[in-house]
């Protein structure tokens, strides 16, 4: 898609940024499609998030998206939303319109359902009952998408009893709160576990959770990337259970983002995703 009367500009705001892998998958795609652009990491203060949001229409750019701690707030900031986004109640990608307004999204469902598709095309959301670990903002999107894909019931736990119940009732009926001491039980008869928190991530204490009662033909996931195998996903591997990282999440949330800016829906290749991988 040409745009010969200007150079296209997006990027990533959050504190800290800079291990974003979104610069390389984004650049990647614009070099890829011929596009003249390019996509960079704003390093944007909690306090300066308004300012630089509000600075995206006079400085040319066509968006961003947004990480760590920024999701939240810019909900408020921003002129509309859209109801995925609402449901959800944050955003990672703006998109600057026309009339320099700003548009609110969030593509983190819709990358962690490609992701699962990608990895186990015969999935189904309605096939057994799901558990999923975390109630902060990765699990509301994950929420968000199985209950659109029509999962018939959901087992939330989370550390937190109150937040995990506060969630349940949000959403309400297929999810139901159970409690953090019966998360082993939890698992009895289910067809897919989730982990949405950062139990497991680089630096951080695996996630505190017995596979005893997991049928060995559930899918188990992780929305964490770094590494690229948690304690989780090796226990759940090491068991005959079938496995998919965050890696793809990553990915697929970035196609939508990349077509609202520069207009091009833009694919996950093998070369894209060993690009990302070595960096991990």
């Amino acid at each position: 898609m040409a745009h010969p009367e200007r150079f296209l500009l997006a990027g990533v705001m959050g504190w800290p940024v800079m291990h974003s892998r979104s610069p390389k998958i984004h650049n990647f795609w614009l070099a890829k499609y011929g596009i003249a652009g390019t996509y960079v990491p704003l390093a944007i203060r909690p306090e300066g998030l308004r300012a630089a949001l509000r600075a995206l229409p006079a400085l040319g750019f066509a968006g961003c998206n947004l990480t760590i701690p920024h999701k939240e707030a810019a909900f408020e900031i921003v002129d509309r939303v859209d109801p995925l986004a609402r449901r959800i109640g944050a955003i990672n990608c703006v998109v600057v319109a026309a009339d320099g307004s700003l548009d609110g999204y969030n593509h983190d469902g819709f990358g962690y359902i490609q992701s699962i598709v990608e990895a186990y095309p015969d999935w189904r959301a309605d096939a057994g009952p799901i558990v999923v670990i975390g109630a902060g903002g990765g699990a509301r999107a994950v929420l968000a998408s199985l209950v659109d894909r029509g999962a018939q019931e959901i087992r939330l736990v989370n550390r937190s009893a109150e937040r995990a119940q506060a969630l349940a009732k949000e959403f309400g009926p297929p999810i139901e709160a159970a409690p953090w001491k019966e998360r082993h039980a939890a698992l009895a008869g289910a067809a897919m576990l989730i982990n949405t928190t950062s139990q497991g991530m680089a630096g951080q204490p695996a996630l505190d959770l017995a596979l005893d009662t997991l049928p060995v033909s559930a899918v188990v996931s992780d929305i964490i990337y770094v590494p690229r195998e948690t304690p989780l996903l090796a226990a759940a591997r090491s068991r005959g259970n079938r496995t998919v990282n965050g890696l793809g999440m990553l990915l697929h949330q970035a196609r939508p983002a990349f077509h609202a800016w520069f207009g091009v829906m833009p694919e996950i290749t093998a070369e894209l995703r060993a690009m990302i991988e070595a960096t991990i």
